[in-house]
Formats: C-alpha cells, sequence, structure tokens
C-alpha cells in the first residue's frame, strides 16, 4: 500500500496536524518512532568524550570522514588512508576500537520528522505507543518500515521551505500597495515572457528545483519556453535519465530528430520531443501497444524497477501477445519492450514533476518581476544559516541589488524591502529575541521613526529590549544614523538606561512637573561622554560575529584587485571545483593547528576565507614544512591546490603558498607614465626610450600625452614590456620628461 506524502508551508505544518488531531480525535493520531544509530562519526565523539579525549583532536578525526549517510568503517578506512593510519595511532586505538564496536547500535529514540498515521479507531488497537519524552508527544513504537504490516497507513506531512517562501515573497509584494495589494501567485502569467528569458540565461540561483550548477548550463542550452519543458528537464536532470538531455533539447529545436518508437505513440511522446522521460508515458506505451488495463500497466512500470529475470520474461511475453492482437508485429513488439525496459527503472512520476516544476516556475517568476522582495524572502528562509545567507547575498548583488545594514528607523522583524533594496532583519542578529525585534517594530509603526538613542529607550520595555538586545543592536550599526558612534553607546549605555529609567519612573508615579506651565524640561538632555569610534577591522570582527558575514565592508576589500586577478576559484563556488584540478584561492587564514601524525610528520589543519565564503584547510606534510612558517592566522595570501569535496566537511588541499605582495605584483599588468609636454622632439625622447627598450618584464606601458588641455593616451610597442617592481618605478620617474608613474 502506497503512503501519501504532502507538503505544506513549512510555518503552518503545525496546524494541519492539529487539525487532524481534532478531526479524528488525539487517540487515533499518533507520529511515528524513529531510532537513531551510532554511525562512525557518532561513535567517534561519544567514545571521544568519555574518553576525555581534547575536542579538538575528536573533531580533526570525524572531519576527515567522508560525507556519506551509509558510510561504515571499513569504508572510511579504505577511503582515507590518513584516517587509516590515525587508527594504528596509540593514542586513538582504544578510541576506534570501542567505536567500531559500537557501529550500527541504537544511540536514541526520536520522532518521524514528517510521518503521522491516522487510526479508524483508537491506535492502541493497532499499534504499541510510547511518549515522547521531549514533546510529549504520542507516537508508536513500531517504525514506520512496520506500520504498514499494522494495518496503518503513514503519511508524510512535509513542511516545504520554498511555500513559505513564495508566502513571504507574497506578503512583501503586497506592501507595495496599489495595483500589488492584492497579489496572488496563483494568478501569475504563465507565459511571462520576462520569466523564461531569465531561466533561458540559466540565471536560476535560488530558484526551486533548478538552482544547481548543471541545471543552470541545461537551461541555458534547452531555453525552456513553457512549463512543460521545465517539467521534462525537472525529471531528466537525475542520474539515469540525464543520458538523454541531449536528445531532448535537439529534438526541441530540431523536429527532424524526433522518433518514436512507433507512429502511434506521438500524441503520448510528442510533450518531450519523442524522449520517454515519465513513469505515465510508460503505463500509456503498455496500454496502447500491449493492451493492458491501467492497473495491470502500472505493475509492469514497477516490475520493470525490480528488474527481476523470471518475472520480466513472463511480462514480456504478455506484452507480445497483447500487442499482436491489437495488430502489431512481434518483431516491433519486441523492440518496444526493450526499449520501455530502461526508461521504466528511472522514469520519475510526471505529477511530482508537474508540482514541484510549477513551483519552480512560480519562483522564477518572482525573481525575474519582483527581485527584491524574492531575495529578501529568501535571506529570511535561511536567517539562522550561516551558510546560505553569504550565498544569497552575493547574488542578490549579483542581480544589482543592495543589502543595508540593520538599522533602528527601517529594518523589520525579517528581511524586508526599502526603496527598492533589502533590509537586514533584527532577527538575523544573534542575540536579539523574537518579543524585542517584535516590540521595536510595533512601537515604530504606531508612533514614528526613533529620533534619538534616548528616544528610543524612553519609547520601549527595557525589560524586553533588555542590555544585552541593546549592545548587540550597537555593534551591528543599528544605531549609527542618530548621532553617537558605537563606542559611545556602549560607553554610556548603563548611564542612558538608567537616566531613561528615572524618567519613567516618574512618569509612573504620576509626578506633576514643576515647570508644567513654564515650558522648563524636568530632565536635561542626556549628556554622552564623547568616545572615538571602533576600528573599522573591530566592526567588521563584531560584524562577522553576530551576524554571520561582513555587511559594511570587508578585511579583504583593500586587496580586491589581487583578488579578482588572481583567484580561480571563489570560495562560495567551491562545490563547482573540478576533481583534481589546481586552484589558487585568494583571502585570509583565519585559524591554523598543527598535527602530528603517529610516525612523527607534521601537518596542518586550518580555516580560510575569501570575499565570498570560508572553508577548512588541508596542509599534508609536504606543503606543511615548506609553508608552515607563513601559514599563520590572520595572514592574507594566495593558496594553490585541489577541493575535496569527499568528505562532510569539504577542504582545501594546499600544495604552495603564494604571499599577498607577490599576487598584487603578479595581478599588475600595466605600466602608466604622464609625459611632460615640452618633450616634443625625438632628440628629447630617445634617453626614454633608450631606458624603456632595455627593460625586461611582462607588463605593457602606456604613455599619457597632454595637448590643448586634452589628454591623449598611447599604448606601447607590443614587443615593449617592462618590469612593475618598486625599484624600476622608482627609476622610471627620475627619467628625463616624466611627470608621474602608477601601476594598473
Amino acid at each position: 500500500m502506497p503512503d501519501f506524502d504532502v507538503d505544506f508551508c513549512f510555518e503552518r505544518r503545525q496546524e494541519v496536524i492539529d487539525y487532524v488531531r481534532r478531526k479524528y480525535g488525539d487517540e487515533s493520531v499518533g507520529q511515528i518512532i524513529t531510532f537513531g544509530t551510532l554511525k562512525p562519526k557518532a561513535a567517534i565523539k561519544d567514545v571521544g568524550r568519555v574518553l576525555e579525549i581534547p575536542l579538538g583532536e575528536v573533531n580533526a578525526i570525524t572531519k576527515m570522514m567522508p560525507s556519506d549517510p551509509k558510510l561504515t568503517f571499513e569504508k572510511a578506512f579504505a577511503d582515507v588512508p590518513e584516517l587509516a593510519e590515525m587508527r594504528s595511532d596509540p593514542r586513538y586505538t582504544e578510541l576506534f576500537s570501542i567505536a567500531e564496536k559500537l557501529e550500527d547500535l541504537n544511540r536514541n529514540t526520536s520522532l518521524h520528522a514528517a510521518g503521522i498515521v491516522i487510526g479508524k479507531t483508537k491506535l492502541t488497537d493497532y499499534v504499541p505507543l510510547y511518549k515522547d519524552s521531549k514533546t510529549g508527544k504520542t507516537a508508536s513504537q513500531f517504525t514506520m518500515d512496520l506500520i504498514e504490516d499494522c494495518g496503518l497507513v503513514k503519511m508524510d506531512f512535509l513542511g516545504l521551505k520554498t511555500l513559505t517562501l513564495i508566502k513571504h515573497t507574497e506578503d512583501l509584494i503586497k506592501k507595495r500597495g496599489g495595483e500589488y495589494a492584492n497579489f496572488s501567485i496563483e494568478q501569475i502569467d504563465e507565459q511571462d515572457a520576462a520569466t523564461f528569458k531569465m531561466l533561458g540565461e540559466g540565471k536560476s540561483a535560488a530558484v526551486f528545483q533548478f538552482e544547481s550548477q548543471g541545471m543552470q548550463n541545461i537551461l541555458k542550452r534547452a531555453k525552456p519556453d513553457k512549463i512543460e519543458d521545465l517539467i521534462a528537464l525537472n525529471a531528466l536532470y537525475r542520474p539515469g535519465p540525464m543520458a538523454y538531455i541531449d536528445q531532448f533539447i535537439e529534438s526541441k529545436f530540431d523536429s527532424s530528430k524526433i522518433q518514436y518508437p512507433d507512429p502511434c505513440l506521438e500524441d503520448i511522446l510528442s510533450e518531450t520531443y519523442g524522449v520517454i522521460v515519465y513513469q505515465e508515458q510508460v503505463m500509456q506505451v503498455a496500454q496502447r501497444i500491449g493492451g493492458y488495463s491501467l492497473g495491470q500497466a502500472d505493475l509492469l512500470r514497477r516490475a520493470m524497477g525490480k528488474k527481476k529475470k523470471e518475472v520480466m520474461e513472463k511480462e514480456k511475453t504478455r506484452f507480445i501477445e497483447g500487442a499482436v492482437k491489437n495488430n502489431f508485429r512481434e518483431k516491433d513488439a519486441d523492440r518496444i519492450f526493450e526499449i520501455l525496459i530502461p526508461f521504466a527503472g528511472y522514469g520519475f512520476n510526471k505529477s511530482h514533476a508537474a508540482a514541484y516544476s510549477v513551483l519552480a516556475y512560480q519562483t522564477a517568476y518572482l525573481k525575474a518581476n519582483f527581485p527584491a522582495e524574492f531575495m529578501a524572502a529568501n535571506l529570511t528562509n535561511e536567517i539562522t544559516s550561516t551558510d546560505k545567507l553569504p550565498e544569497y547575498i552575493s547574488e542578490a548583488n549579483k542581480m544589482g541589488l543592495a543589502l543595508h545594514a540593520p538599522d533602528i528607523n527601517t529594518s523589520e522583524e525579517y528581511f524586508s524591502v526599502y526603496e527598492g533594496d533589502i533590509v537586514f532583519g533584527l532577527l538575523g542578529i544573534k542575540g536579539v529575541g523574537e518579543q524585542a525585534a517584535r516590540d521595536i517594530v510595533a512601537e515604530r509603526t504606531a508612533h514614528g521613526p526613533y529620533k534619538s538613542f534616548i528616544d528610543f529607550l524612553d519609547r520601549l520595555d527595557l525589560h524586553t529590549v533588555n542590555k544585552k538586545n541593546l549592545e548587540v543592536l550597537i555593534k551591528t550599526g543599528c544605531f549609527d544614523k542618530l548621532g553617537q558612534n558605537r563606542s559611545e553607546l556602549l560607553d554610556n549605555l548603563e548611564a542612558a538606561m538608567a537616566f531613561s529609567a528615572q524618567k519613567k519612573a516618574g512618569s509612573a508615579v504620576g509626578q506633576t512637573s514643576l515647570f508644567e506651565d513654564t515650558g522648563i524640561k524636568e530632565f536635561s538632555d542626556f549628556t554622552f561622554k564623547q568616545v572615538n569610534d571602533l576600528p573599522q577591522k573591530e566592526k567588521l570582527r563584531i560584524e562577522k560575529e553576530l551576524m554571520g558575514f561582513y555587511i559594511s565592508g570587508h578585511p579583504l576589500d583593500e586587496y580586491k584587485k589581487a583578488i579578482d586577478r588572481s583567484a580561480t576559484l571563489e570560495l562560495i563556488n567551491f562545490r563547482r571545483a573540478q576533481k583534481e584540478k589546481l586552484y589558487t584561492i585568494v583571502g585570509m587564514i583565519t585559524g591554523i593547528r598543527p598535527y602530528q601524525t603517529k610516525n612523527g610528520k607534521w601537518m596542518g589543519f586550518g580555516t580560510f576565507e575569501d570575499r565570498t565564503g570560508t572553508i577548512d584547510l588541508t596542509f599534508f606534510s609536504k606543503a606543511w614544512e615548506e609553508n608552515r612558517a607563513n601559514a599563520l592566522p590572520e595572514t592574507v595570501c594566495g593558496l594553490i591546490g585541489k577541493v575535496d569535496c569527499s568528505r562532510d566537511t569539504p577542504s582545501f588541499l594546499v600544495e604552495s603558498m603564494v604571499s599577498i605582495d607577490e599576487l598584487k605584483e603578479r595581478s599588475i599588468k600595466e605600466v602608466h607614465l604622464e609625459l611632460d609636454p615640452l618633450i616634443e622632439t625625438d632628440l628629447q625622447f630617445q634617453p626614454l626610450k633608450d631606458f624603456l627598450f632595455g627593460a625586461q618584464g611582462t607588463c605593457d606601458i602606456f604613455i599619457h600625452i597632454t595637448d590643448n588641455d586634452t589628454v591623449y593616451q598611447v599604448k606601447g610597442s607590443s614587443q615593449l614590456k617592462v618590469s612593475s617592481s618598486d625599484e624600476f618605478i622608482e627609476q622610471l620617474g627620475k627619467q628625463a620628461g616624466v611627470l608621474q608613474v602608477w601601476k594598473e
């Protein structure tokens, strides 16, 4: 018996479960138990904790393990020789010995993430129950594999973030007012030109089901122009059917290449240009050719998927006999049956592909037509994910959208849109509570913008918006536009809070001002003790700590030119890296830790960040010996190596380091000089010409000459290449007739 999978808005899933409980009764509705087992990583961590092995050493071991949910110790040792070496290290012998014995034993109970069972009568009539100690919710003691045998059907009520994303985007669009006040995703144009143009250009980052780099490349080639194309591509872009993507695309643009297994199947296969894509098509062919009923066709599809030889032979005979009865030749029926076999094994369910592709189109429509609202909603969806936020912020920047720092007078609880740009949400700041953010926005909405820091304190309950909340709001720049710098607000915070509390206390007891009729203030204005602002480097460090990334700048901004010209891979794109290909990444080492192997050799592990993301570093023995003197925290440099995505945490395998100064030199492509207008004859120019042609280097030379207030730029001969070294630049600047020299 099949189970039922239904997707709901992530935020409203619990409403559905509550409804089901009310509808069928608490005693007839329950969740399903799951047993968490000890996989290699969990076993190592648990045993390491009991044996009191330092956490850093345990984490270093688990990070070396491949990221495979089916990982076993045996496979881990085979795939990672360094791990096998650690296993025989006397320091870790006991750790591995115990952990291997615990592998796959049940560790804990939990609740199935989405599974619900509904009984005709009380669940106790079918299965034993237990009450989850954490949530108090009732669940079956049997796992989902046994539920069906007990006469119950599992229903998966899945929380799908994409539905939540669409809802958030709709809400933001409605805030535009006017013609958008009643905007509904259900009323959008299904043939929107802007949407299909964007998809055809491969600009599908953040589009549901189509955001991978591989899918973006397919979209560029396929140029979809209707939702049916998206449905087919969604079904094809999977292991197995991917082999037919080229045929699908070629046939889409050249109808002469469309080939049907039989002319009578054209109406079934025309929408996919002759390629069998869906399970439903396999079943329709079986009905049309073999004379199967719908139920029989589904059984055929299942049999083909399982590839059981004896069953297949029986079905083939049945198919051919049915085809002959339908006036098909036996050899044609045999050929068509053989064509069906591979497709049945991996053909995708069309209704599933269609449902998801409609959501894909809806998200693409929102991105193409309401980019700011769409990206703001994406950021809200990932507000607690420090991995996804930088990725979406980078995409927003590519789309020409600015992200404004959090501001007490423009930020909402979540990411929002203000004058066409995205504003950081208050709940994206670590340490800001939901109630505090809600109160800040509600008070501002009710009574207008906050005029000053003291005005803010006066208008809010400082038990809810407490000192800890205020500190992180200050540190992330929320009050930067109200007059005081961050250091001043932090240094004066306690005094300012006390001042505001005193005013509130006076109001609470109903004191009448002594000067009520004179215009004289009862309380003088608060005077801030002036303090120098935090250094920019410290501001950025705090932003990264409290928001997960830098927003008012980046420590690497001053090296932008060297990075742009030298880096061959941005860390935000590390998953696109090709295996075994050498890349250059440019950024800053943020942490480094030496490690001694069992045979006495030293390695290094660390972390590295560029302007787009972070990655772990691994220096094997040779690379560590050559570079350890320079591999220090906060070192800005270039690293040359390979990306290893085989483990749970991707790592950059460093082969060599390049100093930032060397990278700067490498990044310089041109040397420019401004010539004195008084240099008019060849004789006057000859000494400079001799000097330049006597130079050696890799940079082109450009000469700037001013004539009647017009500056002309002349590129030197293609055979003329000069150095960009400081020594050469200094000598060039001393040549007669040279006014100034610079590098680009």
